[in-house]
C-alpha cells in the first residue's frame, strides 16, 4: 500500500477550502475528499489527537491492497452499483500482524487515491457525491493488540461530476458477469474436512440467524437498541427479513441465492483475510484462516467464529435480501460507533447481535 504525508499547516490549508459536515461527531479523525480527476478522488485523513494510533485499516477506504468498498457512492438518482470485494478480517490479536495496520502520528496526514471507475458504476454522466464514513480499531503505536476502542470518522460530502464515457475506459477492479447460468449453493470440494466444515457452519448459521430474526421481531428492545440503534418497528422489521433471508440461504447446500466456495478462487485472502463477498456475482469465498484460526462456535461475547463468520459474509449478498450490508466497521466497539442508518447495514453488527444472543451478552 501507498501513502503520502503531509503536513499539519497543508492539512489545514486544505480543510480551509473544503465543506466539512458540522454535524458529524468529534474524532480524533479529520477525513477529507476531493476530486483530484475525472472519476479519482484523493482521502486524506489527520489525526487532530496529541497521541498517535496504529489504525486497523483493513477493508476500510484506507486499504489498497484489495477492490473493497471504499465509500458511499450516489449518482443523482440512485446509489452507485459497486464491482469490488467485501471481506471478513480477523480481529483477534494472534493473527493480527504489523502489515494489518497504519501508523499515523499526532498531527501526522496520510493520504490515498481512488479510482471511483475501477469499484463503482459511474458510466452515467452525472453529478455525484461520495463520502466516507465508519470506524476505526486500532492498535497502540508498534503495537497490534487491538485496544478495544474505535475511532469514528465521517468526511466532507463531495459533490464532483464524472464523464460516463471516459469512466467507461476504466476496467473495473472485478469484471461484473452474469456467467453463471446455474447458482448451486456450495460448490465441491476437493478437501472432505473443508467440505464438512463448511456444512457445520452453514447449519449454524440458519440456527443463529433464526434465532436473531425471531428475537429482532419480538425480543428484547434494549438489546436491539444496543446493536441497532433504534427500536423502530420499522428498522426491526427490516433487520428481522434480512435475518430470515439468510437463514433461508444457509439451510441449503444444493440450491440458492449465493454461489460458496471453501478456498480462495479469486485471489482476496491476503494476510488476516477469514472470507469474502463479491455482491456483484454473489460469490462467497472462505479463506484458510477460516478453517485454522476460528472455532465453529464461540461462547465469548463478540469474538469470531466460523457461523457468524458466514452469517455476515451472507448479509453482503444482495441476492440474499438487497441491499447487502456493507463493512462500515469491524468489531463491536467500532460498531457501537456507527448510527443507526450505518448499523443496519453493516455486516458485522449481524454477527455481533447474533453472537450475543445465542452466548447470553
Amino acid at each position: 500500500m501507498k501513502f503520502t504525508a503531509i503536513s499539519l499547516a497543508a492539512w489545514a490549508a486544505l480543510v480551509s477550502s473544503t465543506a466539512i459536515d458540522v454535524n458529524k461527531r468529534a474524532s480524533a479523525l479529520e477525513v477529507t475528499l476531493e476530486a483530484v480527476g475525472n472519476s479519482k478522488v484523493k482521502a486524506s485523513v489527520t489525526n487532530t489527537a496529541s497521541q498517535g494510533y496504529n489504525l486497523f485499516y483493513k477493508g476500510s477506504f484506507l486499504d489498497s491492497s484489495a477492490p473493497v468498498d471504499k465509500f458511499v457512492v450516489s449518482s443523482s438518482s440512485a446509489r452507485a452499483a459497486f464491482n469490488g470485494v467485501l471481506l471478513r478480517v480477523a480481529t483477534s490479536d494472534s493473527v493480527l500482524t504489523a502489515e494489518n495496520f497504519v501508523a499515523i502520528e499526532a498531527g501526522q496526514t496520510i493520504s490515498t487515491e481512488v479510482d471511483l471507475a475501477e469499484l463503482y458504476d459511474v458510466e452515467t454522466t452525472d453529478s455525484y457525491t461520495i463520502q466516507a464514513q465508519g470506524a476505526l480499531p486500532y492498535a497502540e503505536l508498534g503495537a497490534t493488540n487491538l485496544t478495544g476502542s474505535a475511532l469514528p470518522f465521517t468526511s466532507n460530502q463531495l459533490a464532483m461530476t464524472i464523464d460516463g464515457a471516459q469512466a467507461k475506459t476504466v476496467a473495473y477492479a472485478i469484471a461484473a458477469t452474469t456467467s453463471l447460468e446455474k447458482r448451486t449453493r456450495l460448490q465441491s470440494c476437493s478437501s472432505s474436512t473443508r467440505l464438512s466444515t463448511l456444512h457445520t457452519a452453514l447449519s449454524n448459521c440458519a440456527r443463529l440467524a433464526t434465532t436473531a430474526a425471531t428475537a429482532a421481531t419480538s425480543g428484547s428492545s434494549s438489546k436491539f437498541q444496543e446493536y441497532f440503534k433504534t427500536t423502530s418497528s420499522s428498522t426491526r422489521s427490516t433487520v428481522a427479513a434480512r435475518f430470515r433471508a439468510v437463514a433461508s440461504d444457509c439451510s441449503s447446500t444444493s440450491s440458492g441465492s449465493t454461489t460458496t466456495y471453501c478456498g480462495d478462487v479469486y485471489g482476496y485472502c491476503a494476510s488476516g483475510v477469514l472470507a469474502y463477498t463479491i455482491p456483484s456475482l454473489n460469490v462467497i469465498a472462505y479463506c484458510d484462516l477460516f478453517y485454522t484460526a476460528l472455532p465453529g462456535l464461540t461462547g465469548t461475547c463478540h469474538a469470531q467464529d466460523q457461523a457468524t463468520t458466514v452469517l455476515h459474509e451472507e448479509t453482503h449478498a444482495p441476492a440474499v435480501y438487497s441491499p447487502g450490508t456493507d463493512d462500515y466497521a469491524y468489531g463491536y466497539s467500532a460498531a457501537q460507533q456507527l448510527s443507526s442508518a450505518q448499523a443496519v447495514l453493516n455486516a458485522d453488527t449481524y454477527a455481533q447481535y447474533a453472537n450475543a444472543l445465542y452466548v447470553g451478552c
